[in-house]
C-alpha cells in the first residue's frame, strides 16, 4: 500500500525529519484560509509518478491563482487517477537535492540503505550513481555514516544526512514498510537539509497489525472502489475499477498506468485493470503468478462489459514455462462456461445464460525471456482469431480500441440499412 504525499509527510513530521510548513487541501476554497505565506506549490495528491511533467505541480503567487490552479489540478487526471486531495506546502530554493531510501531486498531478505547525490534518476539507467549498504546486523548509526561516507558527504552535511537516514530507518522498522525514500532531498546555501518529496510502501501483510494504517487502508479502499464488495477480486490493492470495454493487466503499477494512459490517449476507454505482481488482498492462501493470471482471465472475461483483454508484460514473470498453455487453454473456453464457473464459485447458482464469445485478447510481451513464448504463440494465432501479438505498446493499444469500436461500427451499419 502506497501512501499519498501528504500522509508521508506527516509520517515524516512525526519522527523528526525536516518537512516544508504544509497544508491539506481538499476543495479549492480551501486556499482562502491558507495559513502558510506565499509564494506555495500545489501539488496533485495520486499514487502516480512525474505529477510536475503532467501538469499536476503549481507554483502561484496569490490565492486568486492559487484557487485557479486548485481547480484545474483536481480536474488533471494523472496515471488514470484524479486528486481528491491537494498539497500546499512552501516554496524552498534548494542548492542540490540528493536521493535517500530504505528499501526491503526480498533476494537478501535484509534492508538496504541507497542513498545518490543526484535526484529523479531513471532507475532503469542509475548504474553505479546510486550507493548502498546492506544492513546485516542490527542497526547501529554505522550502517547510516558508512552510507553518507560513500555517497561522498563530508563534514556537516555528512551528519545531517547520516540522521535522516537513522530516522528513515526508524520509520521502516517501527511501520513495517517494504520502503520508504526522500526524492528528493533539498539541500539550501547554507547546508541545511529539507525532504521536498517521499514516498513510503507499507508491507499489505502487516497492515493489521497497526490500527492506524489500517483505518487508513480501509478508507483508502472505499474512496477507489465505492460500493464495491470488499472480497470482489478487484479488491486488492493493485488494481483499479473503471466503466470500460478494454480490460488490461500488467505485471507491474506501472505498466498498468502507462497502459491505461495510452488506451484513453487513442480514444478508447479502460476497463478493469489488474496488477499480477503481488498477491490480492482478497486472497485466503498463498497464489502464484500464474494462479493470478487464471482468475483475473476469467473475471475480466464473465464481466459482459470486457470486450477486449489487453495484456501488458514487460521484462519477465514468474512461471514463464506455463503461460503459453494459460493462454491457450482460456482461448478455448467458452464465456458461459466461465460465467457458470464464477457465478458458482461466487455463491450464485444461475447458469451463464449469454452464449457471446470470449473477449478479444491483445499480447504485448517485451523482453528476451518471452522469445520462445511468443513463437509457440505465433504459431497458435494462426488458428485462433481472438489472439493478437504485438511488440509496441501503441500499435497494441491502438488494435485493442480497434476491436472493440468493430462491433459498434457493425451495429450503426445494420441501424443504418434498416432505417434506409
Amino acid at each position: 500500500m502506497d501512501l499519498l504525499e501528504y500522509q508521508v509527510k506527516e509520517w515524516f513530521g512525526k519522527i523528526g525529519i525536516p518537512v516544508l510548513p504544509s497544508q491539506r487541501i481538499d476543495h479549492p476554497t480551501d486556499l482562502k484560509r491558507l495559513k502558510i505565506p506565499y509564494p506555495i506549490v500545489l501539488k496533485s495528491q495520486v499514487q502516480g509518478g512525474e505529477r510536475e511533467k503532467a501538469g499536476g505541480v503549481r507554483i502561484v503567487k496569490t490565492t486568486i491563482d492559487a484557487i485557479a490552479a486548485a481547480q484545474n489540478i483536481f480536474n488533471l487526471p494523472i496515471w488514470g487517477q484524479f486528486p481528491e486531495v491537494l498539497l500546499a506546502e512552501s516554496k524552498y530554493d534548494a542548492q542540490e537535492e540528493f536521493y535517500l531510501a530504505v528499501v526491503l531486498d526480498t533476494a537478501l531478505c535484509r534492508p538496504v540503505l541507497l542513498g545518490c547525490t543526484e535526484a529523479n534518476i531513471d532507475w532503469e539507467t542509475a548504474g553505479e550513481k546510486f550507493q548502498h549498504v546492506v544492513v546485516e546486523q542490527e542497526f547501529s548509526p554505522f550502517y547510516a555514516r558508512r552510507l553518507a561516507l560513500k555517497m561522498g558527504l563530508r563534514g556537516t552535511l555528512m551528519q545531517s544526512v547520516s540522521n535522516l537516514v537513522e530516522k528513515l530507518y526508524q520509520l521502516f522498522i517501527q511501520k513495517d514498510l517494504d520502503l520508504v525514500e526522500i526524492n528528493p532531498l533539498g539541500v539550501n546555501s547554507m547546508g541545511q537539509v529539507m525532504a521536498l518529496n517521499g514516498k513510503i510502501r507499507v508491507n499489505e501483510r502487516a497492515i493489521n497489525r497497526h490500527p492506524e494504517i489500517a483505518d487508513m487502508a480501509a478508507k483508502m479502499v472505499g474512496r477507489r472502489h465505492g460500493s464495491q464488495k470488499k472480497n470482489d477480486f478487484l479488491g486488492s490493492w493493485d488494481s483499479l475499477e473503471m466503466p470500460g470495454k478494454i480490460g488490461i493487466v500488467g505485471n507491474g503499477k506501472g505498466s498498468i498506468f502507462t497502459t491505461l494512459d495510452a488506451v484513453v490517449y487513442a480514444g478508447g476507454k479502460p476497463g478493469k485493470c489488474v496488477n499480477l505482481r503481488h498477491s490480492f488482498m482478497s486472497d485466503t492462501k498463498s497464489t502464484t503468478f500464474s494462479d493470478r493470471l487464471i482468475s483475473s482471465l476469467k473475471t475480466l472475461a464473465a464481466d459482459q462489459s470486457i470486450q477486449v483483454i489487453l495484456i501488458n508484460f514487460l521484462g519477465t514473470i514468474p512461471q514463464l514455462e506455463q503461460f503459453p498453455e494459460i493462454i491457450s487453454k482460456f482461448l478455448q473456453l467458452d464465456r458461459s462456461e466461465i460465467t457458470s464457473e464464477m457465478s458458482i464459485a461466487n455463491g450464485n447458482s444461475n447458469k451463464g445464460e449469454n452464449q457471446v464469445n470470449l473477449p478479444r485478447l491483445v499480447l504485448r510481451l517485451v523482453g528476451s525471456q518471452f522469445n520462445d513464448v511468443k513463437e509457440y504463440l505465433a504459431t497458435f494465432k494462426n488458428t485462433n482469431q481472438s489472439l493478437v501479438l504485438v511488440e509496441n505498446l501503441d500499435e497494441a493499444v491502438k488494435e485493442a480500441v480497434r476491436l472493440v469500436k468493430l462491433p459498434e461500427d457493425k451495429k450503426r451499419n445494420k441501424e443504418v440499412k434498416v432505417k434506409t
